[in-house]
């Protein structure tokens, strides 16, 4: 079994037929391995940008990349794919997150209208292979690959990074720290299914409809954080930032709370996040107060 580490780096170009930014790719870095992860053959390559005319200057700066240097030596994108997809033969494509690939099959589609990748046969996502190694399991804060190297114990240089063979070698180093200690098998995924797809392309939303299936009303509760009696719930439920939020109250400690609920809907489950505060009311000033804010 072969794998291939792919990076790319890509220009926000404003699309005036899809009347959006796209990420137009302009570099392609990949290194092939052999099932010990001894480096094969490596691939890099430049794209020349159709869509956007200019880099913008975040991207030059990163990357060092000009617009010389892609007018002069870059490659249409169909070119540079369908020699990529040579290098790739039947191996694992292999990516520090999906955005690459979020980004690889945008490209693919504004060239061929097409959202499946014909050259891709199984894929793996290395930062979820990397953080489940390092017992990390926060959806909201993604590792950095950066960070991963440095966790990992990794030496490398934040200046030879933000071109996409660089990056590629990077990603290598991450996976070799882990690999062998904790199994890569199951993190290598069937691309060809429908599932694959409708999995990658399916955008998390927070469920804003009170009355929608993907409400699960039976858990808008709170129960006092100080005696732990259920609270009574003195307002209706009303959207606020895309959550649901309502006014509560204890009994018993003649408390006052705001409670706020939101739903988020994922591919293939809904996430429920609940919070309460408390609410602390003002206490009116006294005489004394009053008369001491007048004489200041």
């Amino acid at each position: 079994m072969s794998y291939v580490i792919l990076d790319l780096e890509w220009n926000g170009s404003y699309s005036k037929i899809l009347h959006k930014f796209v990420n137009e790719i302009i570099e392609i870095g990949a290194v092939k391995l052999d099932d010990e992860l001894n480096v094969c053959d490596t691939f890099t390559m430049l794209v020349a940008p159709k869509i956007g005319k200019k880099l913008c200057s975040k991207v030059k700066q990163l990357t060092k990349i000009t617009n010389e240097e892609l007018k002069d030596d870059g490659v249409s994108f169909i070119r540079a794919i369908s020699l990529f997809s040579d290098f790739l033969g039947d191996g694992v494509l292999m990516t520090w997150s999906d955005s690459d690939l979020h980004a690889l099959i945008e490209n693919y589609s504004y060239y061929t209208g097409r959202t499946r990748l014909p050259f891709l046969s199984r894929y793996c996502n290395l930062q979820s292979y990397c953080e489940d190694c390092l017992d990390l399991h926060d959806s909201s804060c993604q590792l950095g690959l950066g960070a991963c190297a440095e966790m990992a114990g990794v030496d490398f240089s934040e200046d030879d990074q933000h071109r996409a063979l660089a990056d590629v070698y990077l990603t290598l180093e991450c996976m070799k720290a882990f690999y062998g200690k904790y199994p890569l098998k199951p993190y290598i995924k069937d691309a060809v299914c429908d599932e694959f797809y409708d999995r990658l392309l399916f955008k998390n939303h927070f469920v804003t409809d009170i009355n929608s299936p993907d409400v699960d009303k039976s858990v808008m509760f709170f129960d006092c954080e100080d005696c732990g009696k259920p609270l009574v719930q003195l307002s209706k439920w009303r959207l606020h930032n895309k959550s649901f939020t309502a006014e509560f109250s204890c009994k018993y400690c003649r408390k006052k709370f705001n409670g706020r609920v939101s739903f988020k809907k994922k591919f293939d489950e809904v996430s429920v996040k609940k919070k309460l505060n408390e609410k602390v009311e003002k206490k009116p000033q006294t005489k004394e107060q009053v008369n001491t804010v007048s004489a200041n």
